[in-house]
Order: C-alpha cells, then structure tokens, then sequence
C-alpha cells in the first residue's frame, strides 16, 4: 500500500464551538455525550479550545429542548494552582449536580485536548454520570462516588482545525475504543490536477484524483476489520478565496453492505488497513472534522 511523504512520518498529532466559523489561530473539540441525570436524559457538552492566548474547557449542560441548563468555563492557562483543582454545582430538577476537576498535572500535546494527568467528573446522586481523564481512582475517592450503572454515551465529536495541505485528527469506531490516526493530505497548487489522500494509522486508505469533480462523495475502508464510512465535501477548498469556508469530513462506523457496495460501484476493493472480514456493532457516534484551508 502507498504512503504520501508526509504521512508516513505522522502518528501522533494533533466549537469554541461546534458550529463552524471563519478560523482564528485557534483548535477546537467539542464532545457531545448523552446522559441521565435526575431521570432526564440530557446532552453534556464538552469544549475544548485553544490558541496562543487562551486555553480553556467549556462544559454545558443541555435539556432535551435544548434550552442549556448550566454552562461551567474553566481556564486551563490559570497559573495558580487552586484554580487547576475545583467544584461547581447546579441544580437539575430540584436535585445537585458537581462537577469535579483536576488539573494541577496536566499534561498536553499540540491538542486542546489533555493526553493525561486531569480527571474532568460530573456527580449526581452519588454516581459518576460521566468521568472523563486517566485519574479515575483519584476522581472517585475525592468525589465519593462510584461508578454510574449508566454510563454516558458519547453521541458525536466536532472539530475545527486550521492547515494549508495537511490536517491530522483521532477518531474512533466505537465510542470508548482506541482512537485511529487520520490525516488527509491535498495538493491543489502545480500543474496537475488536484489530488487528496486519506490514511489510516500512516496508510493512504483513499485516493480522490481529479478533486476539480470528485470534491463530494463519501467511500468505506476497512479498520481492524470494522467498517469505517468517510464522507467528505471541499468544494470551498476549490471554488472559495482562503479562509472563506471549509472542508468538511465526516467519519462514522459504517456497514460490510456499504463496504461491498463501493467495492462493486468502482470495479475493484480500495486499499485498507488489517483484513477487510469481519462483524460490526451499531453506534450512534459521528466525528465531523471541519478543515479550514488557509495560505
């Protein structure tokens, strides 16, 4: 299988909100996850964002109406060491939630989002609705809590990133696995035709030759024998000045029909990463990557 130059070197990289907009020199993730608190089921929605000067998450907490419930910001660039440690509390219903953190530790990458060392946990009745962070033991004996008999569901991650002919981004099959390197590479200036490469994990999975009419469509590649659907659309990458629009990628756990459907609409298998036999299991999660070409 084929590696793009730049690629094959990369495997580990890389609104304020999910809505896209014109980019500043910031990245932004937003986790949307699907809880039960106070026998409702709400959206919690958590935002990472960054730039050269501000550095914080965002937690909201919204009801079915989408009307928000409670909005909690913490500034991840305090230098003070009380401000890296605290709780917040709100009432749903009548009834207390805590939101818990900790991030005197914290270590980053070149990511909004922490590596490790930070524990992020939202408490009601006792229970860990949603605890985000590798300082599980650390959050559930600071909070008094124990482990939630329903665990909140990661519904969708967006994600707005800046980049001239490369983007690199994480994304998962199934909400709680391991998270598969992305990057897609483009070449629109020079001679030839525009092109545009997809990888997997340092493997070119997808190559879209002629973009001036292939910027629309979507194909299934194979990931640890799991279908995984990617759509794209860049037409503004094309026909926009720079910085004016985006291009959009949607990945999401796709099925072995649709896997076999691209194989017979194009006459042959596309590349893919392990072997392409396998099972899957529905989900609801969707990653929506917003890539903003810029000069």
């Amino acid at each position: 299988m084929s590696k793009t130059p730049l690629a094959q070197n990369i495997s580990e990289t890389n609104d304020d909100q999910a809505t896209p907009r014109k980019p500043a020199s910031q990245t932004a993730i937003t986790f949307v996850y699907q809880a039960k608190l106070a026998e409702l089921i709400c959206n919690v929605s958590l935002t990472w964002c960054k730039s050269l000067t501000i550095h914080y998450l965002t937690i909201t907490v919204d009801k079915p109406s989408k009307e928000n419930y409670y909005t909690c910001k913490i500034d991840l660039k305090n230098t003070h060491c009380w401000g890296k440690k605290g709780l917040k509390s709100f009432d749903i219903e009548g009834t207390r939630v805590d939101i818990f953190w900790d991030f005197r530790q914290v270590k980053f990458s070149s990511s909004p989002e922490p590596c490790s060392d930070y524990y992020v946990a939202l408490v009601h009745d006792e229970e860990a609705v949603l605890l985000l962070g590798d300082l599980k033991n650390d959050a559930y004996k600071r909070t008094r809590s124990r482990p939630c008999l329903e665990e909140a569901t990661l519904l969708h991650k967006k994600e707005n990133v800046c980049g001239k002919r490369l983007f690199c981004t994480r994304t998962m099959l199934n909400a709680g696995e391991k998270e598969h390197d992305i990057v897609i590479e483009n070449s629109l200036a020079g001679p030839g035709d525009p092109e545009m490469w997809i990888s997997v994990e340092g493997t070119v999975v997808i190559r879209i030759m002629n973009l001036n009419w292939r910027f629309r469509g979507n194909e299934t590649i194979m990931v640890n024998n799991v279908p995984l659907e990617i759509f794209w659309d860049v037409h503004d990458w094309l026909f926009c000045s720079p910085g004016s629009g985006h291009g959009l990628f949607i990945f999401k756990l796709g099925t072995l029909d649709s896997k076999d459907n691209d194989c017979n609409s194009n006459g042959n298998k596309h590349d893919h990463v392990d072997s392409p036999i396998g099972t899957t299991t529905t989900t609801e999660f969707c990653h929506f990557l917003y890539a903003w070409k810029i000069e």
